[in-house]
């Protein structure tokens, strides 16, 4: 019987010629792009010398799937009292400490000392993003305390990483960007042109005497329990078991409140929201140190510094006769700057292009509430 045999060689050109001749000049290639993931027990990276990464996952705060923020060994998340308003967009919070360091109390009303090599990491993300109606996360702001100068100065960085739209990873960008979205809230239908903010931008609302500083992480504003995977905790004292806050601090801390939280007093509800979205801007060498208004929580019962009875400093309007004019919304010009989209005109300045209404509707409800009227 003959036998027919092929050699490799003819099987090879065979092979080319079949995958070739099939293939049209129209096809597109697509690249896959694997998900990154930390398995658990990859520890945190954070080399001083080498940061910020060009990307969030060479960090490996996160274990799993990036895009979940399940946080690693010492990334501890934590919520504070009000957050600042920033287009509705929700956040994640977290704090990440090198091995054997603590933060140190400061304060009730200043940040905590946090040791060289921490990490702040805020991420941004929409609900109900059409028109998928999916989660999308936006960016996610690192704060880095690389050192301490000479005069006994933090020394903070920040690092701004940019979802891409597959979700897998952020990449840094410092240059500042817009991101236009649609989601629904609360039955609503909202758009905005969300801002992702430029270095320059972070440092306007994050300095004092034009260093960078965080805002949020005051013992003020972290003494609230929050519901950790092994049960609800006061944040403080989660802190202190963790070993990541030296004991030691007061037990009675002036505390702010959750704005939101209907039944505590008015005034303390409007205290908490001007203190985080308007004291870093409103306090002694800051950006805006020379306007009369001091909104620190610990400052503001003294009615002067919320700007009540006071006179504005520069002229808008006519009918705007005071910052605060008691019993009078429509002449506070409080009032008028957080209602405003205006960019000459808005408070807070950064961090949103929309009004946030049901705070406006407060703020309205606390200034009928005063009296007698402004002279």
């Amino acid at each position: 019987m003959k036998k027919n045999y092929f050699s490799p060689t003819l099987l090879l050109l065979m092979g080319l010629f079949v995958l070739f001749s099939c293939q049209s000049d129209n096809d597109e290639y697509t690249e896959i792009t694997p998900t990154p993931t930390t398995p658990t027990g990859t520890p945190v990276s954070a080399d001083l010398s080498q940061v910020p990464y060009p990307k969030l996952s060479d960090y490996h705060f996160f274990t799993g799937a990036l895009k979940n923020n399940t946080p690693n060994d010492r990334v501890l998340p934590y919520e504070i009292a009000s957050g600042l308003f920033t287009d509705y967009a929700h956040k994640k919070r977290f704090v990440w400490m090198p091995e054997n360091t603590k933060a140190v109390y400061n304060g009730d009303g200043k940040v905590v000392t946090f040791p060289i090599g921490t990490v702040l990491i805020k991420t941004f993300y929409y609900d109900n993003v059409q028109p998928e109606n999916k989660t999308q996360i936006i960016e996610t702001r690192l704060m880095i305390k690389k050192g301490v100068d000479s005069e006994g100065v933090d020394q903070w960085i920040f690092a701004n990483y940019i979802w891409n739209d597959s979700q897998t990873d952020a990449v840094l960008d410092m240059n500042g960007s817009y991101r236009s979205l649609t989601w629904t809230e609360n039955g609503q239908t909202k758009s905005t042109n969300y801002r992702i903010p430029s270095s320059v931008e972070c440092l306007t609302c994050h300095k004092k005497d034009e260093k960078a500083i965080p805002i949020g992480p005051k013992p003020q504003n972290l003494n609230i329990v929050y519901n950790y995977t092994d049960g609800a905790k006061n944040q403080l004292t989660k802190w202190m078991e963790r070993g990541m806050l030296q004991s030691g601090y007061p037990a009675n801390i002036t505390s702010t409140i959750n704005w939101q939280d209907t039944s505590k007093p008015l005034e303390l509800r409007v205290r908490s929201y001007l203190d985080i979205n308007c004291a870093h801007c409103h306090s002694e060498n800051s950006h805006c140190d020379y306007r009369p208004m001091r909104f620190a929580f610990s400052e503001t019962s003294n009615p002067v510094n919320l700007g009540i009875c006071v006179e504005p400093q520069e002229f808008i309007d006519n009918d705007l006769t005071h910052i605060v004019s008691r019993g009078k919304f429509q002449r506070s010009m409080l009032h008028f700057r957080l209602q405003s989209t205006d960019e000459a005109n808005r408070m807070p300045l950064l961090g949103r292009t929309m009004a946030h209404e049901e705070a406006v509707q407060m703020i309205e409800q606390w200034i009928s509430s005063l009296n007698p009227t402004c002279p």
